[in-house]
């Protein structure tokens, strides 16, 4: 899959990874919430464990994240009902898309998303017509280096026997990230052994892998990443997932 990393990349070259953080917040508040609708406690919750570690990376304070619990486990009520809803388009060039959001409000959310389709040429589909090329997936990722290049401490090889060990799919290793593939049953199997045996994940989630991926040249390819950053910067979108391969040209061009 690898896009994960390497649009994280992007991203951070650009100066652009969610630098406005009231938005953040409301983005992992409301993961939180939605999360926590299924128990409070992360001990025996998973997904909310998860959505707290995520809000907690990102220096939520921890009373934004208190209440977004107790929200979504329905201790303290604002009148607000948050849902996910995802939507499906291809974006310019045929590239497939999902669209993840959280919102109390339909109406706005889907017009603002298909305001991005459109003007990017793109289209908004009928739900299935582009789901079916996705395939649900637990994803981890362990940073070799950090923000300024510097190597940490992890041994990869270590890790990728650690994995293949405890039931993972799939494994591969840059120079950058080791990056962790689990059939969806197995990823709570896997993140917490590896949690066990002291390897931190710097991001770790559950997402939509494309079953086949397409590549383009640079300048088309280009076409379709404004679209994704354009979606990301909506306030209700959560997650953008894409089958666009992110081949070293383009990321090196569009960062």
């Amino acid at each position: 899959m690898s896009g994960h990393s390497k649009w994280s990349t992007i991203k951070r070259k650009k100066g652009a990874a969610d630098a406005a953080r009231g938005k953040l917040f409301t983005r992992l508040a409301r993961e939180i919430q939605i999360a926590a609708r299924q128990g409070g406690d992360p001990a025996s919750n998973f997904t909310l464990r998860l959505a707290i570690e995520r809000a907690r990376g990102e220096n939520m304070p921890k009373e934004n994240i208190d209440r977004a619990v107790r929200r979504g486990a329905g201790l303290e009520k604002d009148g607000v009902e948050i849902e996910t809803i995802v939507y499906e388009g291809y974006g310019p060039h045929g590239i497939a898309m999902l669209v993840e959001c959280l919102t109390d409000n339909r109406n706005r959310t889907i017009s603002e998303v298909r305001r991005a389709f459109t003007k990017a040429n793109g289209a908004l589909g009928e739900p299935g017509s582009v789901a079916w090329q996705f395939t649900e997936k637990g994803y981890l990722a362990f940073n070799r280096v950090d923000e300024n290049g510097a190597v940490l401490d992890l041994d990869p090889d270590a890790l990728f026997l650690a994995a293949i060990e405890s039931g993972a799919a799939d494994v591969e290793l840059s120079a950058e990230v080791v990056e962790i593939y689990t059939d969806r049953t197995d990823f709570a199997q896997v993140s917490q052994a590896l949690e066990g045996q002291g390897f931190a994940a710097a991001q770790a989630e559950l997402a939509m892998q494309p079953n086949t991926t397409i590549e383009l040249g640079v300048e088309e390819a280009a076409a379709v990443l404004e679209l994704i950053e354009a979606l990301e910067e909506l306030d209700d979108v959560s997650k953008v997932y894409h089958n666009l391969e992110l081949t070293e040209d383009v990321v090196a061009q569009f960062a």
